[in-house]
């Protein structure tokens, strides 16, 4: 048999050698991005109790740990943005800003660059002062809540120095899948649904079932993380067991099928859809499940490439109140038979007896971030509903990702449409948020179109 010499062999191995390394570096010096990822387990240790449903809810246990995970970018150009999505029910502002301060503080990240998101799950723990009148007051719970609360601050400043410091080249790519378990909860009522599904006829009122997904893959070809979104309460499970709903399953059945990657969810606008027929683990996995299909669906198609560039904005934009409390109406609610009312009401005398005054309107955060020419994410604080999402997408177009549960978890946020119609996301429940007021006033829509149409034209 024929041989090769020698010296050819050892000369085609200098050359493949020299060929390997100069494309590698090559290829690295082309990438337009770098990213980081981190992620802590935020799963309390002590009995602070469950968020959410108006009623004290000691944890009896958990199903899977809960979870805050970054990720940090940066263009060619040194610009950074870091998002923080998480399995909490709210953040409060009383733990966002103290957090934004110290990342600006450590890390010089402006506020523009910084977006806290929420799932909004409510099998997640307490934080600060969110829904402070949902709960009896207890000195003991009120304690662990501040504790923990703090220990979460410190926890988020770690997480994204981590990711910051993690930073390494990386392609960005996105794209589209879909799930349809979210139902418009104003125009079907709960009982209804099972019936109605299983007759096959359609449900009523405006959704989003868009899954986007943006993945980030490192230069030698491996999956470090897949960031996807959906617009539904997180609301199959009423119990007392720490889980992270069906966003949750649905992150650790994507981490399982792809090892090593770090799955993250953000709630898109959602305030006014929920999970459908719900309130049993079986439910919850099953949704899971399929927001999980949903991302491996876009998975499976050609992703598109996201190109180098990346600007972001921020602003906080005054959200009037209809009708500020007045004494006499503090006083009347005080003796409302509904707990949560009560308590807000004399919370309320007893700011206005220290001689405190409430403000007419609330400062409400909203971001845009450009991520090359093929993405847009505009970020929102709150419980916006879907009219906002859809009516942002079709403004902008394909690759907007319009971000609710951003920042501070204030109330729900109607458009217009809602608000008109008034019920529970658009009428007079923002006691229940601890708001000096009943309602939101009826321009809350186009003070905040006016401020994302701001936003965006400075990033684009």
């Amino acid at each position: 048999m024929n041989r090769f010499p020698s010296r050819f062999l050892v000369a085609l191995l200098l050359t493949s050698v020299f060929w390997l390394g100069s494309e590698f570096s090559a290829s690295a010096a082309d990438f337009v991005w770098k990213a980081g990822v981190s992620r802590a387990v935020i799963t309390p240790e002590k009995s602070v109790w469950l968020a959410g449903y108006g009623s004290k809810r000691a944890p009896d246990g958990k199903l899977h740990d809960l979870w805050m995970k970054a990720l940090a970018l940066e263009s060619s150009d040194g610009e950074r943005v870091v998002l923080i999505t998480s399995d909490f029910q709210g953040v409060p502002k009383k733990m966002s800003n103290p957090a934004f301060a110290r990342l600006h503080a450590k890390f010089g990240l402006e506020r523009r660059q910084v977006m806290f998101t929420f799932s909004h799950n409510h099998c997640g723990p307490r934080l600060g002062d969110d829904l402070i009148d949902y709960y009896p007051i207890e000195a003991d719970q009120e304690a662990l809540v501040e504790e923990y609360t703090a220990q979460m601050i410190d926890r988020v400043v770690e997480l994204v120095g981590e990711s910051l410091r993690n930073l390494a080249p990386a392609t960005l790519r996105t794209g589209n899948g879909r799930a349809t378990f979210a139902v418009n909860r104003r125009n079907n009522r709960e009982a209804d649904v099972p019936m109605l599904l299983e007759q096959g006829k359609p449900l009523l009122g405006p959704v989003d079932h868009t899954v986007p997904v943006l993945t980030v893959t490192r230069p030698d070809g491996k999956l470090e993380a897949i960031l996807f979104g959906y617009a539904c309460h997180p609301t199959t499970l009423s119990f007392m067991t720490w889980c992270g709903d069906y966003p949750g399953f649905a992150q650790v059945e994507l981490e399982e099928k792809h090892p090593g990657v770090t799955a993250m969810f953000v709630n898109t606008c959602g305030g006014d859809q929920n999970p459908l027929p719900r309130r049993t683990v079986e439910l919850c996995q099953k949704y899971g499940h399929l927001l999980a299909v949903g991302v491996e669906e876009a998975l499976t198609q050609p992703l598109q490439s996201v190109s180098g560039g990346l600007k972001s904005a921020f602003e906080y934009v005054d959200l009037p109140y209809l009708k500020v409390m007045s004494r006499d109406d503090l006083n009347s609610a005080a003796s409302d038979a509904n707990a949560i009312k009560a308590r807000w009401a004399k919370r309320l005398l007893k700011k206005l007896d220290a001689g405190e005054t409430f403000e007419s309107a609330y400062p409400y955060p909203v971001h845009a971030w450009r991520l090359g020419s093929e993405m847009l994410v505009i970020g929102m604080g709150a419980e916006t509903v879907v009219d906002y999402a859809l009516k942002f997408k079709g403004e902008f177009g394909p690759g907007t990702w319009v971000c609710g549960y951003a920042d501070d978890m204030i109330s729900y946020i109607p458009s217009r449409r809602v608000w008109e119609e008034g019920g529970y996301e658009g009428g007079s429940n923002l006691y229940e948020y601890g708001r000096p007021a009943l309602r939101w006033n009826g321009d809350i829509e186009d003070r905040i179109t006016d401020s994302v149409n701001r936003l965006v034209k400075k990033v684009r």
